[in-house]
């Protein structure tokens, strides 16, 4: 019996290309901006070898912010990404671009996990995306948890680079939320492999925990400058009462600043 093709099979360049598009748009039409700390450029290290982007999951849009920075930041490389089977049923498109279903709470679910993982992982331009917990979870949250699966992929790919990601989207002074990013120092996939699987968690939650509360600093800052902007999206209310203030602005003469604190910067 054949088996049914998997993620790297499925792969439809165009069809990432597209939804990328209409993720972009959909990004900036709801979100203030997304945003790099300044000291949270991923380090992907010399080319051939794969990697694993491991984040907390606070939110619905960590799968919008896996395909933003994904593309912005790490271009060149293929994506792929895990998701609740049930989850991925309802949107059947993702299978075209690199999501794959994992059955949850299932041994079996964590055997066809680590075996489409370890494929993906053998090509050197390929990235695995991943939620660390397996579950939502507040930013506040400690110990951060660590899905087991990701626990043991350093066993089946020890060539890999794990790159730990922590995501807020605190709202500041506008309508809309931040999205706030910063990947941490790298873990080689080899120094992983060499410890036991108790320490291999204890080492990947250490790692994104520091990374989370380095980003949390920075979020509570409230402060633009501390980050770079990955994508600009819409400053002050919108609707009926902006374009009355935008109306009245050009009356008058003034340029018109759509933002409700002017001074809180861009």
């Amino acid at each position: 019996m054949t088996a049914p093709p998997g993620p790297v099979e499925l792969f439809s360049p165009a069809r990432f290309g597209f939804f990328r598009f209409v993720f972009g748009r959909f990004a900036a039409k709801h979100l203030r901006a997304i945003r790099l700390a300044a000291w949270g450029a991923p380090q992907p290290g010399a080319a051939g070898a794969p990697l694993v982007i491991y984040a907390n999951h606070p939110s619905w849009w960590d799968g919008v912010a896996f395909m933003i920075l994904s593309t912005e930041l790490l271009p060149g490389r293929r994506m792929f990404i895990p998701m609740d089977a049930d989850a991925l049923s309802r949107y059947g498109f993702m299978r075209r671009i690199g999501v794959f279903g994992v059955e949850a709470g299932s041994a079996r679910g964590a055997v066809g996990f680590l075996r489409t993982a370890q494929a993906v992982l053998a090509q050197p331009d390929h990235m695995l995306w991943m939620n660390a917990p397996g579950r939502f979870c507040d930013v506040r949250e400690r110990p951060v948890p660590i899905a087991p699966g990701l626990v043991r992929l350093a066993e089946l790919a020890p060539d890999a680079r794990f790159l730990p990601l922590a995501i807020e989207y605190p709202f500041w002074t506008e309508r809309s939320a931040e999205m706030l990013a910063g990947f941490g120092p790298p873990i080689e996939g080899a120094s992983l492999a060499a410890m036991d699987r108790a320490a291999r968690a204890l080492a990947l939650g250490a790692a994104l925990e520091a990374t989370m509360d380095r980003l949390a600093e920075d979020a509570i800052a409230r402060d633009p400058a501390r980050f770079r902007p990955v994508l600009r999206g819409q400053n002050g209310m919108g609707g009926i009462y902006q374009g009355w203030r935008r109306a009245r602005a050009m009356l008058r003469g003034e340029s018109f600043d759509p933002r409700h604190d002017p001074q809180a910067g861009e």
